[in-house]
């Protein structure tokens, strides 16, 4: 069963997940909020497997909720997704390099958020192919002067290969296609980068790659 935490300042919103989540068999909804610091203690109280966050609450909002997240060793296996009524919200961006598993719109299909929530569950990253090209091309030109990670000297020169095109929104199997190899190798590449950055998931790392000037240059 997957646990599940929403917060958001919005009955309606709120009520509308609430429905969803308890229609759903495999999904348990163990707490909910309508402000940034109760999300805080419910998620610390509940631990759950994924928490919907609101980018935009009072008293504390989303992206310090985040913060706490994901700064916490005992909440290390909560996984945040930001919630946004703009497919590029001005916050994305930040939310995706704080750590977030990635984000969903309010007025998604049932279906999507449904499926969302499973996917981030499963330890995988909302942030498609498709969704890492827009969030490129709408904040990287915006950018400041790359900043390498700190670890960034751990990754061999496959992995920084690897890595840079996961920047560019491309697919493990477009990776593999391009650099004629098994989309299994770039796989073990791609986690193995995660892994020496300290990336959450893959949409982290397309951040950190991003930051550390291995994704495409500003146009």
């Amino acid at each position: 069963m997957i646990r599940v935490t929403i917060a958001d300042d919005q009955a309606l919103v709120r009520m509308g997940l609430r429905v969803l989540i308890e229609d759903a068999v495999d999904i348990e909804l163990v707490g909910e909020a309508d402000d940034g610091r109760t999300a805080l203690e419910t998620i610390r109280r509940t631990r759950p497997d994924v928490a919907l966050l609101d980018i935009r609450m009072p008293g504390l909002d989303g992206l310090a909720v985040l913060a706490e997240v994901t700064a916490d060793p005992l909440l290390a296996g909560t996984r945040v997704v930001m919630l946004t009524t703009f497919a590029l919200d001005e916050y994305v961006f930040t939310a995706l390099a704080a750590g977030a598993s990635g984000f969903l719109l309010k007025d998604a299909e049932p279906a999507e958020l449904l499926r969302a929530i499973r996917v981030v569950a499963d330890g995988a990253s909302l942030l498609s192919p498709a969704v890492t090209r827009r969030v490129i091309e709408e904040f990287i030109p915006r950018r400041a002067a790359p900043t390498a990670h700190p670890m960034l000297h751990l990754l061999t020169a496959r992995e920084r290969e690897i890595a840079g095109w996961v920047a560019t929104g491309a697919s493990n199997e477009e990776i593999a296609e391009a650099l004629v190899v098994s989309p299994a190798t770039v796989r073990t590449h791609v986690s193995r980068a995660m892994v020496k950055l300290g990336a959450r998931d893959r949409a982290q790392l397309v951040v950190f790659a991003l930051q550390s000037g291995l994704g495409p240059a500003p146009s």
